[in-house]
């Protein structure tokens, strides 16, 4: 791959070459332009392996997506440029865990591999656990529809790594319903098992915490509209996360950089 460093630049192909970006990349990438046509990736015998592959790869897209958009209201603020590639490649690891299906047609068992999505931090340059360093612990309920973050008393100056400016910060609780996803012959898509529990969410958070100000006992309860009746066949992914304000008279403003979410538990 050719690093492009001139003034040119050009999308599409030019004398068979081909120049493009790299999400999360700053630089600009030129490659030769070649490989099978379309029609011989759809068609051909010889693609067989490609396009199973790509069957499931749409369908581990499709997964990492639903998490993304249940977390839409803060996901934004916590995530790296790369966030979506990652979650779709651990989609992809559980979906390797179905041994009934055949290639192609392998369902995403969240439900029983969810396991694999736990410790994942959203933004891998600024992870929750180098962050945050008080004690906590998380309690769910037996209908798996709540869950509450409990933070002890703490002294935030010690046990928090703050960015420069800011004077305060929140935590956050935020649950979300993955479904496992399974292959539809009639229609050829990846869809998933629970439609109707598939992304849904709560987020809350705490109030607006003094960073030199030891804390009291903080609970942060999140639970899910409509009290739902969880299925087998879906994982509760239990979001915990801590931003970062600077005061300003009466307003809070929200840091750009420094914030942090980790996909820490499901039930």
């Amino acid at each position: 791959m050719a690093r492009q460093v001139g003034l040119v630049k050009y999308s599409g192909t030019m004398g068979g070459v081909r120049h493009f970006k790299i999400k999360g990349l700053d630089a600009d990438f030129a490659g030769l332009a070649g490989g099978p046509t379309k029609e011989q990736v759809r068609n051909d015998e010889a693609f067989v392996r490609t396009r199973e592959n790509m069957n499931e790869f749409g369908g581990c897209a499709k997964a990492a997506k639903s998490l993304r958009v249940a977390l839409s209201q803060i996901i934004k603020q916590y995530s790296d440029p790369r966030l979506t590639g990652r979650l779709t490649a651990i989609m992809k690891e559980i979906n390797l865990k179905d041994v009934v299906n055949p290639r192609g047609e392998r369902s995403i068992l969240i439900s029983s591999e969810g396991q694999i999505l736990e410790g994942l931090d959203y933004n891998k340059n600024i992870t929750f656990s180098g962050v945050f360093h008080a004690p906590y612990t998380i309690t769910s309920t037996p209908a798996r529809d709540s869950s509450t973050f409990s933070i002890p008393p703490f002294n935030p100056a010690n046990l928090i790594s703050a960015p420069a400016g800011a004077t305060h910060f929140r935590l956050v609780n935020a649950i979300a319903v993955l479904s496992d996803w399974a292959y539809n012959v009639s229609n050829g898509e990846y869809e998933p098992t629970d439609q109707s529990l598939s992304g849904l969410s709560d987020i809350q958070f705490s109030g607006y915490l003094d960073l030199n100000t030891p804390t009291a006992i903080t609970d942060i309860t999140a639970t899910l509209p409509g009290s739902p009746l969880m299925t087998a066949t879906v994982k509760v992914a239990n979001n915990i996360g801590i931003e970062f304000y600077q005061q300003v008279g009466g307003n809070y403003y929200l840091f750009a950089s420094g914030n942090a979410l980790k996909l820490e538990t499901g039930f």
